[in-house]
Parts: C-alpha cells; structure tokens; sequence
C-alpha cells in the first residue's frame, strides 16, 4: 500500500514548520516542491523531503506530482505562500483533488481587480484608482484627494505600501515603485486609494464560516508593519455581526468560500470598510493565536480537507490571545537580542521567537520585513493578557549600532536595555490600547 503524501507548492518563513507538523500528526508524508528550498531553513533541519523545482513552471509541476504518483498516494496538495496558491488550484484541478478555483484565486490576488469586483457587488471599499505612470498616479491622487495609499496591484506582506500625505509624499514613493527599486513581480501597476481611517480589524474564515475576528495596530507611519493583533477584537454582537456580514458578501463577490480567506477592514466613521481580502491562511503568528484563543487549528483543519476529510472548526474554549512583534527603530548592526528565555518563563507566555542573529545588518523595508521577532501570550481575559504581554516584551532588549559612515571607521550606539520606557521606543511602540498613528 502506497504512503499518503501532502504535496507542499513552496514553503513559509513562519507557517511553512506548522503545516509540516500537521500534515506528519495526520499520518501524512509531506514533500515540499520549491525552486529554492534553501530559502526554508526547517527543511533540511526536519529532513523533509524536497524536491528542486521551479515552481512557476506548472508543466514540470504536472510531471513532478505524476512522477510522485508512482510511489506515494497523493492525498492533497496545497501551500502557504499566496504567490503559488493559483498555481496550486490548477494542479488540484488536474489531479482530481479538492482545491481553490484557480481563476477565483487570480483575481483576488490583483488588487484592482478585487476592488472592482467587491465594489460591483456593494461592498464597501475605499475610493481607488488603477496608474501605470507617474501622470497616473498624481491626477489618480489628486481625484480622490490627500493622503492616499500607494501600493502595488499585486503583492503581500505590505511590500511598497505606504501613505502619501502631500504631492512630495505621493512623487517620492511613486519614484520608488517605478524606478527600478521595487521589484515587481508582474507588470507594474500602482493602486491609488483612499486613506480609510480607524481601527484595523481582521476575518479569519474557513469555507463559509467566520472562525474569529481580531483587532489588530501597526507601527509608525507612513509605512503599515504590524505591531499587535489580539483575539478576540473588543467588538459589540452587532459590529461582531456586521463585520461578518460583509466577509459572505466578499466571498460571493469573489467567487471564494472554497477554503481558508483573510478578510482585512477599517472601521471609519460610516462603518466597516474592506481593505483587502487574501484568499488563503494567514502567513503571520494568526494561526497561533486562532487556536490558543478558541482552541482551532487553522492549519490541521486546512489540511483535513485538503486531502479529503472533514474539518472541525467548533469552538473548545475562549481566551484572549495577542502577539507584540519586535520593531527596530533604526538601521545598522544588530550587536546582540536577548532576553527570550526570561520573557518565555513568564506564566501565559506561549512564545519567544527572534528572527534574527546578532552581527544581522537591519535595514528597515517598510513592510513585513522589519520585524525581528514576537512574544505570544494567552490567557482567559484580555486585560491579563495584555499586562502579560507587555511584562514580556519589557524583559527583551537589543543594540543596533549605525552602519559605519564616510570618514569614520565604526560607530556604537547606546545600547537598548530593557527598561519599560525604553522598551516602547524599541521593541514594541506601546500597547494595543495606546495605539496611535493609524
């Protein structure tokens, strides 16, 4: 009897580990198809096996999966990284297995398209615009009026977005885009789009059904790197409810509903606003917080249905879950981080994770990148966990010293100890309930 395999389309820098652990706890063999597995460490530290191969290539990802039909039963396939998951829909097509509607997935994925259809169907969204030049983006701008969003058509992880406040603003950040600094992985498109102010919430669904719905902050602007999520978002039943409402509007609109989507809103002063829907698990520490929250595993559930089965999204508790990400505030040497096996011995802690080594070069992108680490903690009330939260985060510090500059052979900074008025300048700007700049 042949071996049931989980095919994995590329990997994840965070989520890629926990879809390999749920795939082997469900008695499946995962093997993991990517055209650089270097870029996934947990592989060649799990002795997962893995198969070179350029993954935009969906012929040669035909005949690689019907070469692994001849020794192994291939029970599903999918992936963790947006960029594949079309691609993962043609092959589960091909192959006769459950999977997203490729074309579905396509056109969520091209923002303006998304935007167009949501609009269509009634959905709120904010005032946007398509350019492909510089004239584009200034009139587009000057139509829907200042600040704007700037950000790619296509694209994750807050990759070239960023708020244009005034012309200069919008000339600047349009000169990163198109100028050859951004890399762009299709044709370059910009989206200009409205500034929908106030709190940031986020839609966990599986199918068709609302799982959870978090509130979530964002470091400084201009840029939108996220600083803090935490399950369950302090909502009344009736904004719970209108938030969901509009996520099942999404879903028709888009054609979705197959699988896990992550639907992104504002709350401004006409209610909830739909800044972006991804048809696909969150990347982050979501799925984390999903199941230490209401004891669901995103991930396992995920991969049930993916090879077949049924999943289980009922509720086994309700706790509070957060995550503080560690920000740096300037460019340079990372001297040393520490404090992890401190902050991790706290009672609620559930996880310390630095990403980085100390002798990494940081320089800040203005997206998910910047992020050098995060603390996870849980407990049964909000407020607790909170105070958890931040008791952790205070126990961490780092040093960065400045890049050396002309004339000068080596710098130091002042270290960052960690001292609680510091430590919000450096790790973690602040609570979820301090929050500012949004």
């Amino acid at each position: 009897m042949k071996r049931r395999a989980l095919i994995m389309v590329e990997g994840h820098a965070r989520t890629g580990l926990l879809f390999i652990q749920a795939a082997q706890r469900l008695g499946l063999h995962p093997i993991t198809l990517s055209t650089d597995p270097a870029r996934y460490d947990y592989l060649a530290a799990e002795r997962i096996e893995t198969i070179h191969i350029d993954t935009d290539n969906l012929d040669a990802l035909i005949h690689e999966c019907s070469r692994l039909r001849a020794t192994y039963d291939i029970a599903g396939i999918t992936a963790a990284e947006e960029e594949v998951y079309a691609t993962v829909g043609k092959l589960c097509r091909y192959f006769n297995l459950p999977g997203p509607n490729p074309a579905s997935i396509e056109r969520c994925c091209d923002k303006y398209v998304q935007r167009q259809l949501l609009a269509e169907a009634g959905v709120p969204v904010p005032a946007y615009r398509l350019a492909a030049t510089a004239t584009d983006v200034e009139s587009s701008a000057a139509e829907i009026g200042l600040p704007v969003i700037l950000k790619p058509a296509v694209g994750t992880g807050s990759s070239g977005v960023r708020l244009c406040r005034n012309v200069d603003d919008v000339a600047e950040h349009t000169t990163f885009l198109l100028g050859g600094k951004h890399i762009w992985r299709s044709s370059p498109r910009i989206l200009v789009e409205e500034f929908a102010q106030g709190p940031f919430y986020g839609a966990d669904i599986m199918g068709t059904e609302v799982i959870a719905i978090a509130a979530a902050d964002f470091g400084p602007l201009p840029h939108f790197v996220f600083r803090e999520c935490i399950h369950p978002a302090p909502l009344t039943e009736d904004e719970h409810k209108r938030i969901a409402d509009i996520s099942l509007s999404c879903l028709r609109a888009l054609g979705l509903g197959w699988g896990p989507t992550i639907i992104q809103f504002r709350w401004t002063k006409l209610g909830p606003v739909v800044i972006e829907v991804n048809p696909r698990l969150p990347g982050g520490t979501d799925p984390q917080l999903v199941q230490l929250a209401y004891g669901v595993d995103l991930i396992t559930e995920h991969i049930k249905v993916v090879s077949g089965g049924e999943w289980d999204l009922r509720k086994r508790h309700s706790h509070a879950a957060a995550v503080r990400y560690l920000i740096p505030d300037r460019d340079g040497t990372l001297d040393w981080i520490d404090g992890a096996s401190r902050a991790a011995a706290i009672s609620g802690v559930s996880e310390v994770k630095f990403y980085v080594d100390p002798k990494t070069p940081i320089v800040r992108k203005g997206d998910h990148r910047d992020r050098i680490g995060h603390v996870i903690a849980a407990s049964p009330k909000r407020a607790q966990t909170e105070a958890i939260l931040q008791r952790a985060v205070d126990l961490i510090g780092w040093s960065i010293s400045p890049f050396p500059t002309l004339g000068k052979q080596e710098q130091s900074a002042a270290p960052h100890l960690p001292a609680p008025a510091e430590m919000a300048r450096t790790t973690s700007a602040g609570k979820l309930a301090d929050r500012g700049g949004t």
